[in-house]
């Protein structure tokens, strides 16, 4: 009789990874599961650059090891005028968590010109706020409160802003990344 194979246990501290997407010509695209990844390489529309050693993936076909960087085997073409849409992250991030008023770390977004007066929710008229100065400002303009702001309000650009879950990079990518830059 034969003796039962022993299964390999998972180890515990693995981590849902995140790959990098190359388009064809190395600028990157997108951030995807590693899965989708895998399937992207296993489907032969993209080859992997980088993986993360140590905690291969196996099935019945083989072994693979999860890819940290991929690059598209065809070239996809983008829309240049990619519009970057507001979020409440996207602000915190644009403003790197400071209140643009005072300084402190900023929790919460406010807007320049209230919306009960006509304030839109667009990147130039939303600001990263910490809670004390977003109460005391309450429905006024900064400068009916005599406050002036730590920088202007922009919309933000370049290629970190227009990848998305590029936010959270990976070492493995800051090479990928400085070339698109």
């Amino acid at each position: 009789m034969n003796a039962p194979i022993a299964a390999e246990a998972p180890p515990a501290a693995v981590k849902p990874s995140r790959t990098l997407v190359l388009n064809a010509g190395y600028e990157p695209l997108s951030v995807v599961s590693f899965r989708r990844a895998l399937v992207l390489v296993m489907n032969g529309r993209a080859v992997v650059v980088e993986s993360d050693q140590g905690h291969p993936v196996r099935s019945v076909e083989g072994t693979w090891e999860r890819p940290s960087v991929i690059v598209l085997t065809r070239y996809v073409k983008m829309p240049h005028n990619r519009h970057i849409p507001v979020s409440r992250r996207g602000v915190l991030r644009r403003d790197s968590n400071r209140c643009a008023y005072c300084g402190r770390a900023a929790t919460t977004i406010d807007h320049v010109i209230p919306r009960s007066r006509g304030g839109k929710d667009e990147w130039e008229n939303l600001v990263a706020c910490c809670l004390s100065c977003n109460n005391i400002k309450s429905d006024r303009t900064p400068q009916e409160m005599g406050w002036k702001m730590t920088h202007t309000p922009k919309t933000p650009f370049g290629t970190a802003w227009l990848v998305r879950g590029i936010d959270r990079p990976q070492p493995r990518w800051e090479g990928y990344l400085a070339q698109a830059a």
